[in-house]
């Protein structure tokens, strides 16, 4: 296990830079999830950490070893990271043992070939697959045990370091789950160092101790996953984070007057104008005239547990008439209103706001 500090990083390909000054620091046992849309940065930050990729500026230290600055460059193989591909990039002509034991050294002798079968049953047994798994060749598992095999390889050596490139991005939505489930509880087991690299919001936010949302090749916030939810540094980070409604809206003491009324603030609060950020599990759906404001049912997204539902404000301040847009309630499966029904909408929570 090692600290990973990534400081002022900069990177790209060619005169494209990417990475625009990235700092990061990940504890030693700790999992961050690198969260970012195409072209963000996020694998290229990867491949920078694992040697892949020679910045042009900054540092990485691992542990306490400088492996990548102006005049440090340590190659990937001695760098005792674990890496884990999209694809899982297991040799299709190796059996499962074969694959895991890859990483270890040779064997020479009677007693390494043995202590090698018995450190690939303790990885099988560390990522939850049974040991009659070790002779199959990879086309004869399912991506999920594929992928979980990948994860067995690169713990093999130990590595100080785990990177995760969207590991789970290729597999269906159930196997994903259980997928990203079983190797969560290997690597905490391991107590690995882990930086995961994902566009997948909800993915980040079950996975990692730690999200640092990476945007235009800048980190905008690192936080731990509820305070990067709940309290986002900018509408930027808030919207990127979730299903979210940003309204125009002003100020007033410990309240914000915006297109639905006024509203209890929580955080900051700047004088003035401001973006007021509204989550769709803020708002509780009534009947006209009972909550904050009305509304019609413009679109249901429902998804069996719950349902997503677009509303259209039935009247709006004239103040705010031309900044108003729809707003978005979270239903349970069963209470789904019908589109063109008239609603009443209320507030659970408080708001947070933006300076604008």
């Amino acid at each position: 296990m090692s600290t990973l500090e990534v400081h002022d990083l900069r990177a790209g390909y060619g005169h494209t830079e990417v990475l625009h000054g990235v700092s990061l620091t990940v504890a030693e046992g700790r999992t961050t999830a690198v969260l970012g849309d195409s072209g963000s940065g996020k694998t290229t930050l990867l491949r920078a950490v694992a040697g892949f990729l020679r910045p042009t500026g900054g540092q990485v230290t691992i542990g306490s070893r400088v492996v990548s600055s102006g005049r440090t460059w340590v190659a990937p193989e001695r760098r005792g990271i674990g890496y884990v591909r999209q694809e899982g990039g297991l040799f299709p002509h190796l059996s499962v043992a074969g694959n895991i034991s890859f990483g270890l050294p040779r064997p020479g002798w009677s007693r390494r070939e043995r202590g090698h079968r018995d450190r690939v049953l303790e990885l099988l047994e560390l990522v939850e697959l049974p040991a009659e798994l070790a002779e199959r060749r990879p086309a004869e598992l399912s991506g999920g045990q594929q992928q979980r095999v990948a994860l067995a390889r690169a713990l093999a050596p130990e590595p100080a370091l785990v990177l995760l490139d969207e590991p789970f991005s290729s597999l269906d939505t159930g196997l994903r789950a259980s997928t990203r489930e079983a190797t969560a509880r290997a690597l905490r087991a391991s107590g690995a160092t882990v930086v995961l690299v994902t566009h997948d919001q909800s993915e980040a936010l079950s996975f990692a101790d730690e999200i640092a949302v990476l945007r235009s090749g800048q980190v905008r916030q690192v936080a731990e996953p509820r305070t990067i939810y709940g309290e986002p540094a900018d509408p930027q980070v808030a919207t990127f984070m979730g299903d979210a409604v940003l309204l125009a809206g002003e100020t007033a003491g410990q309240q914000v007057r915006c297109a639905i009324g006024l509203l209890p603030v929580v955080g900051f609060i700047p004088r003035g104008q401001v973006d007021v950020l509204l989550r769709p599990e803020q708002l509780r759906l009534t009947q006209p005239g009972q909550g904050l404001a009305d509304g019609y049912v413009s679109r249901v997204d429902f998804y069996g547990h719950d349902a997503l539902v677009t509303l259209q404000l039935a009247r709006v301040d004239p103040e705010f008439s031309e900044s108003t847009t729809a707003i978005l309630a979270r239903v349970r499966g069963h209470q789904t209103p019908e589109v063109g029904q008239l609603v009443g909408l209320d507030l659970v929570n408080p708001v947070r706001v933006f300076s604008r």
